[in-house]
């Protein structure tokens, strides 16, 4: 176990807590691991700018998995290594059937987040919780319509955000989703979100290529999860930890399960398999 250089960590509810915060316990875990030469490597669904500024401040955080694997980002050189995205016109046509549903949706582009104003004044009906209706109303910016600034645009997207009240249309809606548009990659990370990815953008390839950019094996990486977007991460890495408070699916993918991410799962993982 000692031989392993690079730990992948998916941020909520795997490294922060339920409060979204670093504990003290997780913070000096990833600090002894730092020293002794580990890459610490943050691999979320947010953007990179949507992370906690305590989390980009971190001094030994070189590289972030960002978007679900849509990007890699280096923090140093203060650039993009790696891209995975929709196409732009593929975009459009995935919110034009997102426009049948009783949903709202948002999509990433050039690192922020976007809305149909329309669909952001209903945040507060569909987002699942506080910390949601936050990020919402913080890491996205209302246009007139989402998809006509995409076509003036002409950027590709790096991810399709929606939010369900009705969860069997959710259901239904991710089955759908992956069937009309098998070019993506179709995962959830919170109660009643889906998240439409390009299917090249997805953590565990992230993974792998993040590691052979760095001279790695595959087997001297780690990452920690607890969602469907993380599986493919737990599944890709040398050692998978899904934490206690983890999706089924996420606990069937990794070979071992911490603690939860209020008992400071990580730290235990770390200290454990170390």
């Amino acid at each position: 176990m000692t031989n392993i250089k690079l730990i992948a960590l998916d941020l909520d509810g795997t490294l922060l807590n339920s409060d979204k915060q670093l504990t003290p316990e997780n913070a000096a875990a990833l600090e002894k691991a730092a020293s002794a030469g580990i890459e610490i490597v943050p691999a979320t669904g947010r953007f990179y700018l949507g992370m906690p500024e305590f989390i980009r401040a971190l001094p030994y955080v070189h590289y972030v998995i960002a978007i679900n694997g849509a990007q890699i980002w280096d923090v140093r050189g203060k650039q993009s290594i790696q891209a995975a995205e929709i196409p732009w016109r593929r975009a459009i046509e995935i919110m034009e059937y997102l426009d049948t549903m009783p949903i709202i949706y948002d999509c990433y582009m050039d690192g922020w987040g976007w809305m149909t104003q329309a669909l952001y004044d209903q945040a507060e009906r569909f987002a699942p919780s506080a910390h949601s209706l936050k990020m919402i109303r913080e890491l996205r910016t209302p246009v007139p319509e989402l998809k006509a600034h995409i076509a003036g645009k002409q950027h590709d997207v790096q991810k399709i955000q929606m939010f369900f009240e009705d969860m069997d249309l959710r259901a239904r809606a991710m089955r759908e989703l992956a069937e009309r548009f098998p070019d993506t990659a179709v995962t959830s990370s919170i109660p009643r979100n889906v998240e439409v990815n390009s299917r090249e953008a997805q953590k565990g390839s992230a993974l792998l290529r993040l590691a052979a950019h760095l001279g790695l094996r595959p087997e001297q990486t780690m990452a920690f999860g607890d969602d469907l977007n993380d599986i493919s991460m737990l599944q890709n890495a040398g050692i998978g930890v899904a934490m206690g408070n983890a999706a089924p699916e996420a606990k069937a993918a990794a070979d071992y399960v911490t603690l939860s991410c209020d008992e400071n799962g990580v730290a235990e993982a770390f200290s454990r398999l170390l």
